[in-house]
């Protein structure tokens, strides 16, 4: 006792003297760090000041505020909003031949480009004023996936100049003479933008654009200004080949200290009439035979007038925190919005046509492999439009989350994959024969564009999520990071002296509930609210601190190789995102009214996103390379083992079932996909036969009774079948004539496109 009485007095002593604590700990610790702790190019540190910390803050200090996440305002839409919804929307629905858009024209009808144009498709982030319809990210994101689940061309026409392009850049920092000039234009569809930023030798590595830009004197209107001589190469721009606007980035230099004494200033943007001399726009790309304009733009020696900078002068070399700050759109908004309407049109169409398609007898959904599936498509559509309620709500609440809004792309693109995959599987024959009457194959094709565009998924998982996550979430590294890098050693080390022992307390703690508990199965963690989801809160607490811990041991260990160790970071963003996914479906249940009906998609979403959180710790840990702290590690997570197992048998099975049955859930899960009579598109002619079906599901069962006893001889529906069957009293005659309707809805539904030549 007396020597653990002594060593307590020596630890309160070293810890608890400031003095001698700076030089036994914080001091060495402060070269350590020094030493390890990646250094943040300018790029890097830029994108960090850009962006903000949010909900993704809470889920790594590994002790969420789920009262936080709970207070999070509901996603609602304005009376204008909706009715935008109901009337323009609804009349584009009926002017989109997508089969024709793709296959035929490769383009949108004249008439469809003019009606998005007048009325005010290119204008949603557009302040009212400037005669945009200023709506909210939300309504953006409702209406793009509309459109979406009918033509995945038309959405991303309309979704580039609503996202990431000139309209945004403008509207935050144009001056006021640039934004008189041209958001009028860019609001009516008058004026069509577009925005050129990947080159051939530089795509996701936006710092690294070859395209440059030198300051210098030059004529404009017949006088002698200060401009810039420009000289550029980009690809994959979408809106090109029809833009009269060209957005630009490049690097800036000024070799004669025109604007000031630095001479490389940095990566800019510019506003360029694309009529402008010497700039080229036309050439069209063939994104995987999608219809979207999609192009490149070039320019050599083109001198445009220094003011034509965005922001003015003042804003050169400011254009990467320009563009970082305005991702949130393309990357938290659009490309999520393409994803979920792709998993809105798989579920409404997968559960109606496993309930139209009979193989061996019996309706295709009642195979449990097909049920498998049509589980896997429904709970991730619930996953889906969960997060992307919960992202849009950070971006109407002006958060800026660089984090969270990269986890939404990858991740929600991923599984908007994974859904259509799916939904091709179950439908197989029906899914790959293209023609009119195919409403699975154009978004089945386009799923890789949102995939690799706004940088691409394998970027954004390795490199992004966690890279940017563990430094500007974490509630120390970042500060350490400062404080290390200051110049004046000693107000440094005193600062990072501070921090240090609030991180140790920090980390001691997170390691302390880790171990705690995986021994207990989490029965002890806290959660915030009573009944069914419950456990689910508990298990992410525990997700939560064990993600902390790691980021802590991860760092510590690795420093700087941390980088360069992209399969371990990566897998520690999945925890980070499988966190997030699960918060946001726990927040949609909570904000839906607890519907009771939704628990089997909520209770197969979080046991999903929980297994794979655990299997990515674990596979951290079996590939840790320091094989000794890689044990430690499992001992303190996983002492008895991973028992995150996923959702079991009965619970894909309570999913497919509940998805299968027409009525309020289904039609709320599907929201995004309306059905509607005047489209002739594939979709209505499915929902009827599959609405038939279900009404006529008694009268199968009293035939099938009748063949098993001799009554009707087996075989299928027929109209001498039928006439039998009245015959023998089995049906009535209105009874065999609603099975026939039936029949013929679901033969004329399962039938496939035929051509006499291609």
């Amino acid at each position: 006792m007396t020597l653990l009485f002594l060593i307590l007095i020596a630890i309160l002593v070293v810890f608890g003297v400031t003095d001698i604590r700076r030089q036994l700990i914080s001091r060495p610790a402060f070269a350590f760090f020094k030493r390890v702790l990646p250094p943040l190019s300018q790029t890097e540190r830029e994108a960090m000041e850009a962006g903000n910390v949010w909900w993704d803050g809470e889920l790594f200090r590994g002790a969420p505020d789920w009262n936080q996440l709970h207070s999070y305002p509901a996603n609602t839409l304005t009376e204008e909003e909706q009715a935008f919804l109901d009337n323009q929307v609804a009349t584009l629905l009926t002017m989109l031949d997508d089969y024709q858009i793709v296959q035929g024209d490769q383009d949108l009808p004249e008439a469809v480009w003019e009606y998005i144009k007048t009325e005010k498709f290119f204008s949603f982030i557009i302040p009212k004023e400037y005669g945009g319809l200023a709506f909210s990210a939300h309504a953006a994101s409702t209406i793009v996936s509309r459109v979406a689940s009918r033509s995945m061309s038309a959405a991303v026409t309309i979704m580039v100049p609503n996202s990431l392009g000139p309209g945004e850049l403008l509207a935050h920092y144009g001056t006021d003479e640039q934004k008189q000039q041209w958001l009028p234009g860019l609001a009516s569809g008058a004026e069509v933008p577009c925005f050129a930023l990947t080159a051939p030798t530089a795509g996701s590595d936006a710092g690294a654009i070859p395209d440059t830009g030198t300051v210098c004197k030059g004529e404009h209107n017949g006088e002698e200004v200060l401009g810039i001589r420009l000289t550029w190469d980009k690809r994959y721009i979408t809106l090109a080949p029809v833009a009269t606007v060209l957005g630009l980035a490049f690097k800036l230099r000024d070799p004669d200290g025109l604007l000031g004494d630095k001479e490389d200033i940095g990566i800019t943007c510019a506003l360029i009439p694309a009529d402008h001399e010497g700039v080229q726009l036309g050439n069209r790309h063939n994104p995987l035979g999608m219809a979207f304009m999609n192009g490149t733009t070039r320019g050599n020696d083109v001198f445009i007038p220094i003011d034509w900078i965005i922001g003015g002068p003042d804003y050169a070399g400011r254009g990467w925190r320009m563009l970082v700050e305005c991702l949130s759109a393309g990357r938290g908004i659009s490309l999520p919005a393409l994803a979920t309407a792709t998993a809105h049109l798989a579920t409404r169409t997968t559960s109606a046509y496993c309930g139209v398609r009979q193989q061996f007898g019996v309706q295709i959904g009642e195979f449990e492999g097909i049920q498998e599936a049509l589980a896997r498509i429904a709970a991730n559509t619930y996953t889906l439009e969960s997060a992307r309620k919960l992202t849009v709500t950070a971006v109407d609440t002006n958060q800026k989350p660089s984090v969270i809004t990269a986890i939404a792309k990858y991740h929600m693109t991923e599984l908007g994959r994974s859904v259509i995959n799916d939904a091709m599987d179950v439908h197989a024959g029906k899914g790959i024969q293209l023609g009119p009457n195919n409403y699975l194959g154009n978004n089945y094709i386009a799923s890789p564009v949102s995939i690799t565009v706004e940088g691409a998924n394998i970027l954004t998982r390795n490199l992004m999520i966690f890279g940017q996550g563990a430094t500007r979430c974490h509630p120390y590294v970042l500060a350490e990071m400062e404080a290390v890098a200051n110049p004046d050693t000693d107000a440094g080390l005193k600062r990072f002296d501070s921090l240090l022992i609030s991180h140790i307390v920090y980390a001691v703690r997170n390691a302390v509930v880790s171990f705690g508990h995986a021994i207990t199965g989490s029965r002890f963690a806290a959660k915030p609210v009573a009944g069914p989801t419950g456990r689910h809160y508990q298990h992410l607490n525990r997700l939560s601190a064990n993600l902390a811990i790691m980021t802590d041991i991860s760092m510590m260990v690795l420093g700087g190789s941390l980088k360069r160790r992209e399969m371990i970071s990566a897998r520690l963003g999945d925890v980070l995102s499988q966190l997030y996914l699960a918060s946001a479906v726990l927040r949609n249940y909570e904000m839906d009214g607890r519907q009771q009906a939704d628990l089997p998609f909520v209770h197969y979403a979080l046991e999903q996103a929980t297994q794979e959180a655990a299997k990515a710790l674990d596979g951290v840990i079996r590939n840790f390379p320091n094989r000794a702290v890689g044990w430690l590690c499992r001992a303190l997570l996983f002492p008895l083992g991973n028992h995150f197992n996923g959702p079991d048998d009965q619970r894909k099975r309570e999913v497919a079932q509940a998805i299968m049955e027409p009525g309020c859930l289904r039609n709320r899960l599907t929201h995004l996909c309306p059905v509607d009579e005047q489209l002739s598109d594939g979709i209505t002619e499915l929902e009827q036969a599959f609405l038939a079906q279900r009404q006529v599901a008694p009268l199968h069962k009293a035939l099938k009774k009748a063949q098993r006893s001799g009554l009707l001889s087996r075989g299928p529906v027929s109209e001498a079948m039928l006439a039998a069957a009245v015959e023998a009293k089995v049906l009535t005659e209105e009874q065999a004539e609603q099975v026939l309707t039936a029949h013929t809805l679901c033969r004329k539904a399962i039938d496939v496109d035929e051509f006499e030549s291609l």
